[in-house]
């Protein structure tokens, strides 16, 4: 299964989009639209079918681990030619699996994995994809992971911030 590259841009007129939620099963389709109907919200993840938003961001545990992160990979993007980083951007990577992953690299050159579809959007499997880990390790270590190694992602970074430790996967022969 692929990423899908563009999706319907507008509901049909008269018809209401009901609001995303915690827990909603849907398809690829359905979540855009639902998540492009509320502009306010600045999280939220399709993982295997299930909706997850995430609770404003505090400091301590998650935004200082993350400026954290983020530098390190910007100092890495700096001295390695044709890769790019993402800071939560949107990743179109199956039917069931639309993340939001804290950071990402992808090589942007022949070979590359992913590319930037006609929205704007990640389509496929990013390179290397990183998580700052505090309430949702379950999620990041269950069906994300899972997913991610479906789909190809080659080096998966979870960084578990209140038990201390770093996680990285590395998938091997596919």
């Amino acid at each position: 299964m692929t990423a899908q590259s563009s999706i319907p841009k507008s509901i049909p007129s008269g018809r209401r989009v009901p609001p995303l939620e915690n827990g909603d099963r849907l398809t690829q389709i359905e979540f855009e639209q639902r998540y492009s109907a509320m502009p306010d919200v600045k999280k939220a993840e399709l993982i295997e079918g299930v909706v997850y938003m995430a609770s404003p961001l505090r400091f301590k545990p998650h935004a200082e681990p993350h400026g954290n992160l983020m530098t390190w990979l910007g100092v890495y993007k700096t001295f390695t030619p044709n890769v790019r980083l993402g800071d939560n951007p949107t990743v179109r990577l199956d039917l069931d699996n639309q993340p939001q992953p804290d950071a990402l690299l992808l090589i942007d050159a022949a070979g590359g994995r992913s590319f930037i579809d006609e929205d704007g959007y990640i389509a496929g499997a990013p390179e290397f994809v990183a998580e700052v880990s505090a309430s949702s390790a379950s999620i990041d270590l269950g069906d994300k992971k899972r997913a991610y190694r479906r789909n190809g992602i080659q080096e998966y970074l979870v960084w578990q911030v209140f038990d201390q430790k770093i996680d990285w996967f590395s998938l091997r022969n596919g």
